[in-house]
């Protein structure tokens, strides 16, 4: 699987510069740069927007998707505090980048989208990059996976109006949910969500921008 990219753009230059964009941005748990290193984003971005895979933003994909820009991916991923034993459930895979950076900090990533053709295009990656701790499937990410539940983490890559209660109730007591949420398409709240044996405590990390939670699935 190759990527065209620009000859003259030495790729230890490039990825310096893409390391130093992530901290400058916040990201600075050296678990999660480590990750972000090691996994190409260049490979998850094709067609016309090949040359910006590196830059800071986020990029169109099929279905009406999008890759979140890099930093946002990073500080999401920072703020589950991921580790090496925990099972992970990410709801949206879209082009699979986000996934391929949890694989590298947990036991067994579970992601869902309601778009086949995104999943089937992920697996492929996956694949290749021998990611085999990640299991990719076709669903509706509203309601999660129950038969994998209860997970220690949940990532959530698509806006709700509420932290959704299935979603909720599949997280393990001392879990973390990370999700953004609102009801307008420009202003959104990224939360962080942790299950106490009292109940659910919430906090607010800062303003994102992600295409909307749809229940059911997508045109197969």
């Amino acid at each position: 699987m190759t990527v065209d990219h620009d000859d003259d753009d030495d790729p230890a230059e490039r990825k310096m510069r893409f390391l130093f964009q992530l901290r400058s941005r916040g990201v600075t748990d050296p678990r999660v740069l480590a990750a972000m290193e090691r996994i190409d984003r260049g490979l998850f971005v094709r067609g016309q927007f090949a040359d910006r895979a590196y830059e800071d933003t986020p990029l169109p994909i099929p279905c009406g998707q999008t890759i979140s820009q890099p930093s946002v991916v990073g500080l999401m991923t920072q703020s589950l505090n991921p580790g090496p034993r925990d099972t992970m459930l990410e709801i949206g895979t879209g082009s699979g980048y986000q996934a391929a950076i949890l694989s590298g900090l947990c036991r067994r990533v579970y992601t869902v989208d309601r778009h086949r053709r995104l999943v089937q295009e992920a697996e492929a990656i996956f694949r290749h990059l021998k990611l085999s701790n990640i299991t990719a499937q076709v669903a509706d990410g509203s309601r999660g996976l129950p038969d994998q539940a209860p997970f220690d983490r949940i990532l959530v890559t698509a806006a709700a109006e509420d932290p959704p209660g299935p979603l909720l109730a599949q997280l393990k007591i001392g879990g973390i949910m990370v999700v953004p949420v609102g009801q307008s398409d420009a202003v959104q709240t990224l939360i962080r969500v942790t299950r106490t044996e009292a109940g659910f405590d919430y906090d607010e990390l800062r303003q994102v921008r992600f295409v909307p939670l749809v229940e059911g699935l997508g045109p197969q």
